[in-house]
């Protein structure tokens, strides 16, 4: 009596390659992203910040922009934790508060430069060479000038204002995303799925978007963490300045702007929201490098 073998075709495959290499990929830089420790410190710490910034009015317990003389330049207490401004204002209010113009410039800008820069870096990398040396110049003259200088100058031309302030760190920070697109383009342009989508037929704009665009997020979305580190910094260097935020809305760049006249006598004016830039770019910049090394390929086993 003879044993028929079973088919090959119901044999069952391992549940990591059913997911696809793909799929596998993202996963096992999850993993070791999660056994990052200063990755997850960071992850913590931004968590708290974007809390802060939806439901700061809600939490905080006084209003950001109350004024009560009568308790000017009172110290930290358990009545105001982080202490009272020149104006008797809650500096642990304004902090929740300002959180969300810091988020909300970060994000704005880096959204800005994050599209504009990868497309212009895709173009640049995959086109012409003519092409490319007009649009790689172009980066180079902006790439060229010290942020914070050529901000202040975008700002300069522009005026005053929270929103002026997102668009001139976003234009600040594009060359830095056109060039990390085009360098990671110009290395996978002559691989063998490239050209063999071109020879089945598929346009410049499908290879681009389906082909060369996915294997290029992973350096886009660590530089993303990080710019939103700078973009912070930008903003408080700008709203120190007088440049950004206006008064009285509260901005932790503003209030340590405001609280250096009395740094000798309230201390704490200046030392909270330069805690609260410093805390926060550290997040950023833990949670990036955690994701630089969890999307590593050669740190893969």
């Amino acid at each position: 009596m003879s044993m028929k073998a079973k088919p090959a075709s119901k044999l069952k495959a391992p549940a990591d390659e059913s997911l696809g290499p793909a799929n596998t990929l993202w996963r096992d830089a999850f993993r070791r992203l999660l056994r990052h420790r200063l990755a997850m410190f960071g992850a913590a710490v931004l968590v708290i910040v974007i809390v802060m910034g939806i439901f700061g009015p809600a939490i905080s317990p006084y209003d950001p922009n109350g004024m009560d003389f009568a308790d000017r330049f009172a110290g930290p207490s358990l009545e105001h934790w982080m202490g009272t401004d020149d104006f008797g204002r809650d500096i642990f209010s304004r902090i929740i508060v300002g959180a969300r113009v810091s988020l909300q410039v970060g994000l704005v800008a880096v959204s800005v430069a994050t599209i504009f820069g990868t497309a212009l870096g895709l173009i640049a990398g995959y086109s012409t060479r003519l092409t490319d040396e007009v649009i790689m110049r172009a980066m180079d003259v902006l790439y060229a000038f010290p942020a914070i200088l050529l901000a202040i100058a975008i700002m300069a031309a522009l005026g005053k204002g929270i929103g002026n302030a997102m668009i001139a760190i976003g234009i600040v920070y594009i060359p830095i995303f056109a060039r990390i697109a085009r360098g990671a383009v110009l290395g996978i342009r002559n691989e063998e799925f490239i050209i063999a989508a071109k020879a089945l037929g598929a346009g410049d704009l499908r290879i681009l978007l389906a082909h060369v665009l996915p294997n290029v997020l992973s350096p886009i979305i660590v530089e993303i963490t990080l710019s939103l580190a700078f973009a912070i910094l930008a903003e408080a260097a700008l709203s120190f300045l007088g440049l950004g935020t206006q008064p009285p809305d509260p901005s932790w760049g503003r209030m340590l702007s405001e609280g250096r006249a009395f740094y000798r006598q309230s201390g704490w004016m200046a030392f909270f929201p330069g805690f609260a830039i410093t805390l926060t770019v550290m997040g950023f910049n833990y949670l990036g490098d955690g994701l630089r090394d969890a999307l590593d390929p050669k740190l893969r086993r």
